[in-house]
This record gives C-alpha cells, structure tokens and sequence, in this order.
C-alpha cells in the first residue's frame, strides 16, 4: 500500500512539473524515448516509474532529485522559478536524442529565416 500512495504522488509530481512547463503528455514521453500511453500511466500511478527513469526525468522537469521523489525543500531553487518558458523549451530539447534536435533546429531556423522577411 505504502509503495502504490508514493507512486500514485510521484505520478501526480510529474504531471503537475509537466504541465507547468508547458509540455504535453507526447512531448515528455518522446524526451524520455517512451510511448504516450505509458506516460499517463506513471502520471495516473497505474504503473511503477523505472528507477533508470528518475534522473532523466528530474533534469527535464528541472527538479532536484529529492523534490522529484517527494523529499521538502529547505529553500526554493532560484533557477526553476528564474528560467523563462522559451529557457525550459531549450532545455528540454538538449534531452531529445540527437537526430530530434536537428529536426526542432530545422523548424526554428525555418520560422526565424520567416520572421526576418
């Protein structure tokens, strides 16, 4: 019982940390190089998130480790609240592999290549 309410509260973290950054369910589950359906289930705490995961997870969600996993923070973490929308995007895509970058790269030189005309 113990281990399902700590997931079921993990699940709702991420959820939360994802929504307030602004990604979809898609967009995380494709930085994290898994299916959209099994996102929603770590989020809805049907399914357990792989310990391997956690680390990933915090970094793209811009979490310490501790407040991914439910521990209190002593203090707020000035870089978090500090970074701009458009800051957390950029982060997010240094997580992506290789050839997505270069597929999101595309795209803004593409609408920035517009925007000049």
């Amino acid at each position: 019982m113990k281990d399902e309410l700590f997931f079921r509260k993990l699940g709702k973290r991420i959820a939360n940390a994802r929504r307030a950054h602004g990604m979809t369910q898609q967009q995380l589950a494709e930085a994290l190089g898994i299916a959209q359906q099994t996102l929603a289930h770590y989020e809805g705490g049907r399914s357990r998130v792989p310990a391997s995961m956690l680390p990933t997870l915090a970094d793209l969600l811009l979490f310490t480790f501790d407040e991914l996993l439910g521990s209190p923070v002593a203090s707020p973490r000035t870089r978090r609240s500090s970074m701009s929308v458009l800051q957390r995007q950029i982060a997010a895509i240094e997580q992506l592999p290789k050839p997505k970058q270069q597929f999101v790269s595309q795209m803004l030189d593409t609408v920035l290549a517009q925007a000049r005309k």
